[in-house]
């Protein structure tokens, strides 16, 4: 039965709108935004807001499952776990491994089915073709130069799900790889890497779209060599990940990026482990020690960052509560802006008549209220 949502306000595509009703259809579709009263079913959220869902196109785990576990059921429960992060659509996002694991990961994610909760819109590739001087939790004995043999191999296994890899732009063949994957509408993200700014610009001018957790896993900036940092600021076309946690990125530092940047160009990503919506204690990811606490995943040995346990609604929350964004910029970020950096965004993270109806509820101080996917509410 169609219904409709009346809210405070409403996050659209295209507009921000006050008081209003959502039609909600029977198929579990969006529907038009109207100001005036309907007639029929209206639910009641007066003093809440209502956005698109959020989607995660980083993220290796939560509620002790990973994606590298190679399990169908593990899949079904962060799925299910991601609507309490407001989440509704993800990229399953795989590890450095071998290439025969990685082989059979992406077959098992893409024969899932029968899967409730957020949305799977396709995989991540977060390596192997990285460079160990910024190897963060990557196991650094698979790395490899880009092979668009290997790569299409992976991709034939995935039913051609894989949206996006990440690679250091230094690796051998680099732009080359680029340039070939980038034509098959696989989005060429960049990290791990001590590159140039002119190995990053190559890559970029060869149809690289985004940079890989920005800041984190790279070269840094200087006024005489800008490195990958600077690349990732100066690009004027390309998408840059950020994980707004407090811990990975000084809140300044974020400040400075999406002031650069702009809303459209860049997407909030969590790059949570398995240690994500679980207590603090000792985790495994890949197959390095991990002790979590404090807000942080770290590896027993060195204590470098590894993931995060980062939800996606506290990402939005965060950098409005540091004053960095409004609330229509850090909802775009992490919902229309990282489904586009992906090439998803035809298919979620936007209000639109005719899209599947995934949508969050917050309050105004923007703690997530409720979580609906296909117009139903998530329980």
């Amino acid at each position: 039965m169609s219904y409709y949502i009346y809210a405070d306000k409403f996050f659209l595509e295209n507009a921000t709108e006050n008081d209003g009703y959502l039609e909600i259809k029977d198929n579990g579709t969006f529907g038009q935004f109207s100001s005036e009263k309907p007639e029929g079913k209206i639910i009641d959220k007066k003093g809440q807001w209502i956005a698109p869902g959020l989607v995660d196109t980083h993220i290796h785990g939560l509620l002790n499952h990973d994606v590298m576990d190679n399990d169908e059921n593990g899949l079904r429960v962060m799925s299910k776990g991601l609507l309490q992060c407001g989440v509704t659509s993800w990229l399953p996002t795989t590890l450095t491994a071998s290439s025969d694991q990685l082989n059979d990961v992406v077959r098992t994610i893409s024969s899932l089915d029968n899967n409730k909760g957020a949305k799977i819109q396709g995989i991540y590739f977060e390596g192997p073709y990285f460079t160990e001087k910024h190897k963060g939790a990557q196991n650094p004995k698979y790395f490899n130069n880009p092979s668009i043999e290997e790569f299409h191999k992976w991709q034939k296994s995935a039913k051609g799900m894989i949206r996006k890899i990440a690679i250091a732009p230094e690796k051998n063949g680099s732009v080359e790889f680029t340039r070939e994957i980038s034509s098959e509408n696989v989005v060429v993200a960049l990290g791990h890497s001590d590159a140039t700014y002119d190995q990053a610009k190559a890559c970029v001018e060869a149809g690289a779209k985004m940079f890989t957790h920005t800041y984190n896993g790279m070269s840094g900036l200087n006024h005489r060599e800008p490195g990958m940092v600077g690349a990732a600021m100066a690009m004027d076309n390309v998408v840059d990940e950020l994980i707004c946690d407090g811990h990975h990125v000084h809140p300044a530092a974020v400040k400075t990026l999406i002031k650069l940047k702009g809303q459209n160009h860049i997407a909030l990503v969590t790059d949570c482990m398995k240690a994500g919506l679980m207590p603090d204690g000792n985790y495994i990811l890949g197959e390095f020690p991990v002790i979590v606490e404090k807000g942080t995943a770290r590896l027993v040995d060195g204590g470098s960052l590894a993931g995060s346990i980062l939800q996606l609604k506290d990402a939005i929350k965060n950098v409005v509560d540091w004053n960095i964004a409004s609330p229509a910029e850090a909802i775009r970020m992490a919902s229309a802006t990282a489904a586009n950096s992906a090439g998803i965004g035809d298919s979620c993270g936007k209000i639109l008549p005719g899209r599947e109806a995934g949508f969050i509820i917050l309050s105004p101080n923007m703690e997530l209220q409720e979580t609906y996917v296909d117009g139903v509410k998530a329980e």
